[in-house]
């Protein structure tokens, strides 16, 4: 299926086209808001991200590796590297607000809020960090990049990468704090 669908699209047939961004939009938007503020801004980078899959569908050759995972990890890269080319055409549009002045709370179940983490969760406390902090810690984290590939693809110095990194994660652990520290002394937020 994968294979026709792939044929189609390099015939530039927009049924198949259709068919490939309805199989992968998903896949796609995952990564895509990892790296964006909004939602919004997330569907205009997968957006055109598929549009630069269509245009460079005849550079993926399906008789290297095996169809659905190299598939996928080429459209990974495709889509990494589109949310970075939004990045860099909205970091300098960006409003930040200093994060240390911003109160940040998270909703109290009782619970370990480690334990109760989930995806969604996580990301929006991704989302939370600066444009910078974020697109750093994703590549790293996430998406495995060496300082070295940040540096490049971001424009910026190596050391400029791992400061970026080392601020994001203490910012994830601040956020993080109020809620593991409600856990362990069973006093709310404001207490």
């Amino acid at each position: 299926m994968l294979l026709a669908l792939l044929a189609g699209c390099r015939r530039a047939d927009r049924e198949c086209q259709h068919q490939l961004y309805l199989r992968y939009y998903s896949y796609g938007m995952s990564i895509a808001l990892r790296y964006t503020r909004t939602r919004d801004e997330a569907m205009e980078a997968v957006n055109d991200g598929f549009m630069k899959v269509f245009q460079d569908i005849g550079r993926f050759d399906p008789a290297l590796h095996e169809l659905t995972g190299s598939f996928r990890g080429w459209l990974r890269k495709v889509m990494v590297h589109t949310a970075i080319d939004h990045y860099r055409r909205t970091a300098k549009h960006a409003h930040t607000q200093e994060l240390d002045t911003v109160a940040y709370t998270l909703p109290d179940d009782g619970n370990n809020a480690l334990d109760q983490l989930s995806y969604q969760d996580l990301l929006a406390l991704i989302r939370q960090l600066s444009p910078a902090y974020r697109t750093v810690f994703n590549l790293y984290v996430i998406d495995g990049f060496s300082h070295e590939e940040i540096a490049g693809q971001l424009g910026i110095s190596v050391g400029a990468s791992k400061s970026n990194l080392s601020k994001a994660r203490a910012h994830l652990k601040h956020f993080l704090q109020p809620s593991i520290s409600h856990v362990y002394t069973g006093r709310s937020i404001g207490q």
